[in-house]
């Protein structure tokens, strides 16, 4: 090796050295506290829910009225300790598990599907697990892997995000891949949300404005499209959740059942509800009234101003990650907290549409509420990874 080779050898090692230093200090940071406190309150108000949502349920399965939130508790209190762990580690690390982690989550995808391995609930196969001790849906570490992978890859890029070749592509390709493999389970509204992430992030990444407007309209279109071609009758699936979407109550005892219970909690609520713990529609009139429509126990319980209190605490959450990502001190930790909070908000948005008849049933949870251990301790570990990016957020300038 020559002297230059040498000195700028020793110039690039010094140049890591102080970006690592310099890493090292910013991570010691104090983390987010509006953050971390409205994610502590939408879990705590998320179990409090749970808890009276699902006792008639939970005591005429088991017994045990509250069977179901003990289980949700005991995952919260892991997902706490992984949110407080990651929140005081640098995200920085998270670059190299990118790969690995979409690895494994295409491998339990592909699992789902092999016939005898995968659980069927309700007609779809979206489990993985042992019986009903313990089961986990794979489409959640999808989400987490696609937000990773995306993050670190697309921030490496900058300026190649303009070209089609490498700002499309790849990603595309990925998000069909992923799409290809929930929709053999089905998983409808997985799918909307994992592809809904990977756009939003390649739109921040950086790709001409013409593409989204194009993709967008190609959504509508095909949006449209489905919805005559099921009218029809050329595609039976989905047909009578689109009738029922559209006017539930031509069949209420049957494929109308689920939304037109769905509706009357809601309205049974009226503007303060009925009081807390006195819901009548959780008393076996709901189906899913602890999972997917937990939203409208809220409302007859809570009211219609309980219910805007809670989506004002979404609202605040979301809107306060993005504040964090857009001061975040670089491109992968923007990224990673846009994947993020478009996730909890979309997820959300899906949700409560779903509940009060605004978009077709499409089987998606709200977050912090609906009953699922695995998925809650994610979402906390994701939470944590917000919190980790907030703790290198650049002191602003005096003067």
């Amino acid at each position: 090796m020559t002297r230059e080779e040498h000195a700028r050898a020793r110039a690039q090692q010094e140049k890591r050295r102080a970006t690592e230093k310099r890493s090292r200090e910013a991570a010691k940071g104090s983390i987010d506290l509006p953050f971390l406190l409205l994610t502590i309150l939408l879990t705590g108000i998320g179990l409090i829910m749970l808890f009276s949502a699902s006792f008639p349920s939970a005591y005429y399965e088991s017994g045990d009225g509250a069977y179901y939130v003990k289980r949700q508790a005991l995952f919260a209190v892991l997902g706490f300790i992984a949110m407080a762990v990651v929140g005081k580690t640098n995200y920085q690390r998270l670059r190299g598990t990118a790969r690995f982690v979409v690895g494994i989550a295409l491998f339990l995808l592909i699992l789902v599907i092999i016939p005898g391995v995968g659980i069927t609930i309700n007609n779809a196969t979206r489990w993985l697990g042992f019986g009903t001790l313990f089961t986990f849906q794979p489409s959640e570490i999808a989400k987490l892997a696609v937000i990773l992978y995306f993050a670190d890859s697309i921030s490496k890029k900058k300026e190649k995000m303009r070209d089609i070749r490498y700002g499309i592509v790849p990603y595309m390709v990925i998000l069909a891949a992923f799409a290809l493999l929930m929709l053999l389970e089905p998983h409808l509204s997985g799918t909307v949300l994992i592809v809904g992430i990977g756009v939003v992030m390649m739109i921040v990444g950086g790709i001409h404005g013409w593409l989204v407007g194009i993709g967008v309209g190609s959504v509508a279109v095909i949006g449209t499209l489905f919805v005559k071609l099921v009218e029809s009758g050329v595609i039976r699936y989905g047909a009578s959740r689109i009738a029922m979407w559209k006017n539930p109550w031509l069949d209420p005892q049957d494929t109308g059942y689920q939304m037109c219970q769905s509706l009357i909690s809601i309205g049974s609520g009226g503007l303060l509800g009925v009081g807390f713990g006195k819901s009548r529609q959780k008393f076996l009139y709901l189906p899913e009234e602890h999972n997917d429509f937990i939203f409208a126990i809220v409302c007859e319980e809570l009211g219609m101003i309980g219910a805007c209190i809670i989506m004002l605490i979404f609202a605040m959450l979301i809107l306060r990650g993005f504040w964090i990502a857009l001061h975040a001190r670089d491109r992968f930790g923007t990224l990673l907290v846009v994947g993020i909070m478009t996730q909890v908000g979309l997820q959300t948005f899906l949700n409560i549409g779903v509940v009060t008849s605004l978009l077709p049933a499409t089987g998606i949870s709200l977050p912090f509420f609906s009953y699922g251990g695995t998925a809650l301790a994610l979402q906390l570990l994701e939470m944590g990874i917000v919190l980790s990016v907030s703790r290198q957020i650049p002191a602003p300038r005096n003067g």
